[in-house]
């Protein structure tokens, strides 16, 4: 049975804070958009959207619908090739799978290399990719926990637990 560890909402504002700064901190790259990555990263990006004042955009690849995810990633990797510079947003870089699936279909798609930087909330130090930025750090080696973000707090439990057994060694 999974231990759940919500993020207080005062946490996640922390967060973002966290991750404000780090962008305002990083004047040899600054994003054209932020891109919700959908869905735990919806949340976050908007808020860092208000946050900076940097315009948000999305794709959805936990929907598994083509025009919401790859379609959108083509079309993004347009603009990086027109000079834009995105900043996908996460909720947390757990396994990795969803960073590097992303990085995967952004290269595929002809997105040039330093166009594209990856951001999140929590940051897995053993995750099987590396990010850019990220507001804390855990190692999943010795934290086992699922973190319970304040916009799954609605979720019932049996949903939370589906989403926790997905990759059973992230918590076991």
């Amino acid at each position: 049975m999974p231990v759940f560890t919500h993020v207080p909402h005062e946490q996640f504002i922390a967060d973002v804070h966290a991750l404000a700064a780090a962008l305002a901190a990083d004047g040899e790259w600054t994003p054209d958009f932020l891109i919700g990555i959908g869905r735990g990263g919806l949340v976050p990006a908007v808020f860092l959207s208000h946050a900076t004042g940097i315009p948000t955009l999305s794709c959805d690849l936990s929907s598994e619908v083509k025009e919401f995810a790859d379609d959108v990633l083509v079309r993004l990797a347009a603009r990086t090739i027109a000079g834009e510079k995105l900043l996908f947003i996460d909720d947390i870089n757990d396994s990795g799978r969803t960073i590097r699936s992303l990085r995967e279909r952004l290269a595929a798609a002809g997105a040039p290399p330093g166009s594209v930087r990856m951001a999140v909330l929590i940051d897995n130090l053993v995750s099987s990719q590396r990010i850019d930025y990220a507001a804390r750090a855990i190692d999943r080696t010795t934290v086992k926990d699922w973190f319970v973000f304040p916009w799954e707090a609605v979720a019932p439990r049996a949903s939370l637990e589906e989403d926790a057994a997905e990759v059973p060694e992230r918590i076991a």
